[in-house]
C-alpha cells in the first residue's frame, strides 16, 4: 500500500510539474496580452516577476493639433521633452521626415535613438491623429506617456496598448 501511495504522490508531483512547465514556459508565464488597464505598480511587478526583457507602450490618438502635429519643430520638442519625463538617455538627436505621396498616409514620421532601444511615431495629417510606439528595456510608466502626449499635442481620445515583451 505504502509503494502504491508513494507511485501515486510522485505521479501527482510529475503531473503537477508538467502543469507548471507549460504554463509557465509555453504560454509566456501567464502574462496579460495588454496591460492598459493595469496600475503602474501592477506593471512594474509584473515586469520583474516575469524578468521581462522590455516594455512596449503603442498610443494612438486621435483629433491631435493640426497645427502641433504638422510642425516638424514642435515634434523634436516633444520627443527631447518626453525622453527627460521619462528618464531615458537620447542616442543623437531626433530624426523627423514629412512624407507620403497619399493624403491619407502624409505626414511626418519620427524615430529617436535611446540607449535602451527606440521611440517612434507617425503624423497624419488627412486625420489629425498620431501614432506613437515606445519600446524600452528600462522600465517606465506608459500611463504618463499616454497622458504627456495627449496634453501636448492637445489630443482627443487614445488606445493606449502595453506589453511586456519576454
Amino acid at each position: 500500500m505504502k509503494k502504491l501511495f508513494a507511485y501515486a504522490l510522485g505521479a501527482f508531483i510529475f503531473a503537477v510539474f508538467i502543469c507548471y512547465f507549460f504554463s509557465i514556459h509555453i504560454t509566456g508565464f501567464n502574462m496579460k496580452n495588454n496591460y492598459a488597464d493595469s496600475s503602474f505598480e501592477q506593471i512594474k511587478k509584473d515586469y520583474e516577476i516575469y524578468d521581462a526583457w522590455g516594455l512596449h507602450t503603442t498610443i494612438d490618438i486621435k483629433n491631435c493639433g493640426p497645427d502641433l502635429i504638422r510642425s516638424a519643430e514642435v515634434i523634436k520638442e516633444y520627443i527631447v521633452t518626453l525622453c527627460d519625463l521619462i528618464g531615458m538617455k537620447r542616442f543623437g538627436d531626433p530624426t523627423v521626415v514629412h512624407f507620403g505621396e497619399n493624403e491619407q498616409v502624409a505626414g511626418f514620421s519620427m524615430t529617436q535613438l535611446i540607449e535602451t532601444s527606440l521611440i517612434s511615431g507617425h503624423f497624419a495629417n488627412a486625420t489629425n491623429s498620431i501614432y506613437i510606439d515606445v519600446f524600452s528595456c528600462k522600465l517606465y510608466n506608459p500611463h504618463v506617456v499616454a497622458e504627456f502626449t495627449k496634453n501636448y499635442f492637445k489630443g482627443g481620445e487614445y488606445t493606449l496598448n502595453v506589453l511586456l515583451r519576454k
